[in-house]
């Protein structure tokens, strides 16, 4: 969504909301299932941005038929039925069943009871993957360039429980986890600023615990030459009944908690290049 306010050197994209199954998916998996995989809603809770003068880039597509937020080398080779063209580095992702193609629905529902051939696969990238990222990079590009300076936004929900296909295993997470990659991914003090503002909002928050931020602010940051990114989770018991994916009686309070944390996003980082 294009910003409905002056403009504002902050981007925010949704990766994970898409909700359109496409056709050719072919999962064994009921739908009921596998939507748990979406992260629901989150486009809307963040629909403030253009309000505010930030774009939000949404995807339409689900994260479990191609994942944006995995890089294109990081699919697991045993579900072609042929050899991939490209160089391969699965990464831990991959291992447990959730890298650029998912081969589960966490923990332990298989998706598939065929090899993938490697047309689909690069189908899903053309068709998904590559559109996704290109509007991403775009809309910071052109933010950076018009400010000197931008603040990148990725924005996700979590289970309110892990599990035994995540890295952190069957423990109760916090209401908010930021992630910068270890302070790689943007300047400390906006990620303190995030953290701050959600604690004084009554948050539980912690930072790069479990999650530190995979490829979409892995790419497109770099601090040190005035391009900021931070991934930020959200809890889903705040605001969904995660077994049917539906929205419970907190959305409207955290919608407008978001909101807040919003325009507070875009004001700072507009007073960071006054």
């Amino acid at each position: 969504m294009a910003p409905r306010a002056p403009a504002v050197p902050v981007v925010f994209d949704s990766p994970h909301s898409g909700t359109n199954y496409p056709a050719d998916f072919g999962t064994i998996a009921p739908l009921a299932v596998i939507r748990r995989s979406e992260d629901a809603f989150i486009d809307e809770i963040f629909g403030s941005a253009p309000d505010n003068g930030a774009p939000l880039i949404a995807a339409e597509f689900p994260r479990i038929y191609i994942d944006p937020n995995r890089d294109l080398i990081d699919l697991d080779p045993a579900m072609l039925d042929g050899a991939w063209p490209d160089p391969l580095v699965p990464s831990r992702k991959t291992e447990l069943g959730v890298g650029l193609i998912w081969r589960i629905m966490p923990p332990d529902t298989a998706l598939y009871d065929r090899m993938l051939s490697v047309e689909e696969v690069r189908g899903r990238i053309e068709r998904c993957w590559k559109p996704y990222h290109e509007a991403v990079a775009s809309a910071i590009e052109e933010t950076h360039r018009r400010f000197g300076k931008v603040w990148h936004v990725n924005c996700h929900s979590m289970p309110a429980m892990g599990n035994a296909a995540s890295e952190d295993g069957p423990v109760a997470r916090a209401e908010f986890v930021l992630g910068d990659r270890d302070g790689t991914t943007c300047e400390p003090g906006f990620t303190a600023f995030v953290a701050g503002q959600l604690r004084d909002m009554g948050y539980d928050v912690k930072i790069n615990e479990p999650y530190k931020g995979v490829e979409l602010v892995r790419r497109y940051s770099d601090p040190a030459n005035g391009r900021h990114s931070l991934q930020l989770e959200i809890n889903r018991k705040l605001y969904m009944d995660e077994q049917r994916v539906e929205k419970s009686a907190g959305f409207d309070e955290l919608r407008a908690n978001i909101d807040k944390l919003v325009a507070a996003i875009c004001a700072y980082a507009t007073e960071q290049v006054g």
